[in-house]
């Protein structure tokens, strides 16, 4: 039997500190670099993808900063200037792969850090962390410690360095000076790839403990600009058998998308981080991430799930901020892949699970779309609709991103409505009235007008929406795709509702056409993909959608049948979250069985060595698919926890535990950080 029970925060620091003092719960630990894919760290603005190579970054990819990806092609993010590479010499040798020992990396994902440790000879013991500042968010920080066991001669050489699809470098050290102060900054300025841009990275040395002392006893440092791509700092120091020299390299990268003058802003915030303490710029950063661990989800009994869980959700803070008003791509900050753009992906999959852990963050991504409803309002007037019209690749500037030749840009429409229906959330969750008003109904509204155009009234009194390509992506241009017009219906309703939340008349029509859109059947009741499905095979989840979340279709009897008919037609190479789907349906049904396998298959096949980065498909390699993240944290939220988003808010309706799990704890939920706690 499973008991439920509703506890205050409390209760659980017992339980929550044993996890934690296990070093086990929050941290990923490799021994092996073998068939490597890297962790991201990043804070929402810039994403900083490790190597396993010494000391190296693999990328730095810019939030919101795009530039076209060829002179006739679409806009993709940046990737940015490298700021986080450091070269080691160690009496003359540098320090590699090859002449060291005991090498590991962990990362920590209560504190959003990546430390790699290792043994050069038997001449030191080196260790690194790498932060991708929180607090100082266009910023990266790498804490660095040489313990000698004998007399050495070190130096550390810290490179700028820009992709080779920039132009106009212009590199260059200066040491900066108010009054005792000194500054000593290493600059690259260049411009992106079609110059849409100015990019300015900035970084510097800081020795800690000699930083705060006297000027003389800094080491010398040594400007060496390889060639204009390459821009390199340099300092030397003897270190004595049994001392450390601990010392960090601290960088920041602007740009003209968020700043009218990058240069002098990135060596403001290089400059921040030079003369704040070390303890108390790290402790700030530790700290916002403390407040956004407090939406947390415990697992007792199975390690590995916990992990995986706390992985993804570590990812989805990671690429998102409650002070952006920015989204997250399918990617996050972990790629260039999909260019960056943002799709369904954030409002069906990621969005739910940051809405019920994290309103701050949930806000940001809803407002990011309101802020381009003029664009979405202007791309319908341009195909003959009204109301609003999203795109179905967003970037920067809200219009349509996809590449011309994607029939998914031209008629995937149903991302409109998936907007609608995470901003009819927002408001479900924290019922606030005045962005209601100001956000939520405006948006509620066009939405609803556009799907008003976009209908076709047939004879019988019905409607059907022509010409789409749905959810499953490998059935283009058909006629009443079953998601398509599930969340057509929802959207609708949803401006209603949002009209009558505020005291106004809601549009007749609205109603109407959302009781009479169609969705079509088999002979024997189970749901049609579209009006000419076959049982071809599908790319994702599509008629399940209409179950969950949708919940259109709530009969048990048809659910069964639309879960048994649809799951052996997933194509083995579909994306991530497909499976997820299922898993949450099946658990709603009580069946935790076939809700833990399905949650297993939703994300285990695309777990990548040696961290369990996800990737889209069972055969690729880019981290980390958010998408996938979002949909593995929805079958643990609505569905083995049974939490449900409703007209009342947030409320719980038969939770269920797989048989390896002892309890399912989810902390944070909801604006009055509800604690819920599932035990067997």
């Amino acid at each position: 039997m499973i008991k439920t029970t509703l506890k205050i925060l409390a209760i659980l620091v017992t339980s929550f500190s044993a996890i934690n003092a296990q070093n086990d719960g929050w941290n990923i630990t490799t021994t092996s670099n073998e068939n490597y894919t890297g962790i991201v760290v990043a804070n929402g603005r810039i994403g900083i993808l490790p190597s396993e190579k010494l000391f190296k970054t693999e990328q730095i990819i810019l939030n919101n900063v795009y530039d076209k990806e060829s002179p006739l092609g679409v806009s993709r993010i940046l990737k940015g200037i490298n700021f986080q590479d450091i070269e080691i010499e160690i009496d003359g040798e540098i320090v590699s792969e090859d002449n060291i020992a005991n090498w590991s990396q962990t990362l920590n994902m209560k504190e959003a850090s990546f430390t790699t440790r290792f043994d050069f000879k038997n001449k030191a013991s080196i260790s690194y962390t790498m932060y991708a500042l929180r607090n100082v968010p266009y910023s990266g920080y790498l804490d660095i410690s040489i313990s000698a066991k004998k007399d050495i001669d070190i130096k550390a050489t810290a490179s700028l360095t820009i992709p080779k699809e920039y132009h106009d470098p212009i590199s260059t050290f200066r040491i900066l000076q108010d009054l005792e102060t000194t500054m000593p900054i290493l600059q690259t300025v260049a411009k992106s790839r079609l110059k849409r841009h100015t990019v300015a990275a900035s970084g510097t040395f800081i020795w800690h403990d000699i930083n705060s002392t006297r000027e003389h006893q800094r080491p010398e440092l040594y400007h060496n600009k390889i060639d204009d791509y390459n821009n390199q700092l340099s300092f030397s120091k003897t270190i004595r058998k049994g001392t450390s020299l601990n010392f960090a390299w601290t960088a920041a990268q602007c740009s003209t998308q968020d700043f009218n003058d990058p240069q002098n802003e990135s060596e403001r915030f290089v400059i921040f981080n030079l003369l704040t303490p070390k303890e108390d710029l790290l402790n700030q950063h530790k700290d916002l991430w403390n407040t956004l661990w407090k939406g947390d989800i415990i697992i007792e009994g199975d390690l590995q799930s916990q992990q995986d869980v706390r992985l993804a959700l570590y990812h989805l803070y990671a690429f998102g901020r409650g002070d952006s008003n920015l989204s997250i791509a399918p990617m996050g900050l972990s790629s260039q892949n999909y260019n960056g753009h943002i799709f369904w992906d954030t409002e069906l999959w990621m969005y739910p699970p940051l809405l019920l852990l994290n309103q701050d963050i949930a806000r940001s991504l809803v407002n990011y779309r309101s802020d381009r409803l003029d664009k979405a309002k202007q791309k319908a007037i341009n195909f003959g609709y009204k109301g609003a019209m999203f795109p179905w690749e967003s970037d920067d500037t809200g219009e349509e991103a996809t590449p011309a030749w994607a029939l998914t840009g031209t008629f995937e429409h149903h991302i409109t409505a998936d907007v609608a229906i995470a901003f009819w959330n927002y408001y479900r969750v924290t019922k606030d009235k005045l962005w209601l008003a100001e956000r939520g109904y405006p948006m509620l509204k066009e939405i609803a007008d556009y799907w008003v155009s976009r209908v076709s009234k047939n004879g019988d009194g019905s409607y059907s929406i022509k010409n789409v390509v749905g959810a499953n992506e490998f059935a283009p241009n058909v006629d009443d795709n079953a998601f398509t017009n599930g969340s057509a219906i929802t959207a609708l309703e949803y401006a209603v509702l949002g009209a009558k939340e505020l005291g106004l008349t809601p549009i007749d029509i609205w109603g109407d056409i959302a009781k009479n859109i169609k969705i079509h059947k088999f002979p024997d009741g189970t749901t049609m993909e579209h009006s000419n499905y076959n049982g071809d095979i599908i790319k994702q989840a599509d008629v399940n959608l209409l179950t969950f979340p949708l919940n259109i279709i709530s009969d048990k009897e048809t659910i069964l049948k639309d879960l048994k008919y649809y799951e052996p037609k997933i194509a083995k190479e579909g994306p991530a979250m497909g499976k997820s789907v299922f898993a949450v349906i099946y658990a709603r049904l009580g069946d935790a069985e076939n809700a833990f396998r399905l949650f297993k298959e939703s994300y285990e096949p695309n777990k990548r060595a040696p961290f369990g980065a996800l990737s889209e498909t069972a055969t690729g390699h880019e981290p980390y698919f958010a998408t996938g993240a979002g949909g593995m944290l929805q079958t643990v939220l609505f569905g083995f926890a049974g939490l449900h988003l409703t007209e009342d808010g947030i409320i719980q309706k038969d939770p269920i535990l797989p048989k390896l799990w002892k309890s399912l704890t989810i902390k944070g939920v909801g604006t009055d950080k509800r604690t819920y706690v599932v035990e067997d």
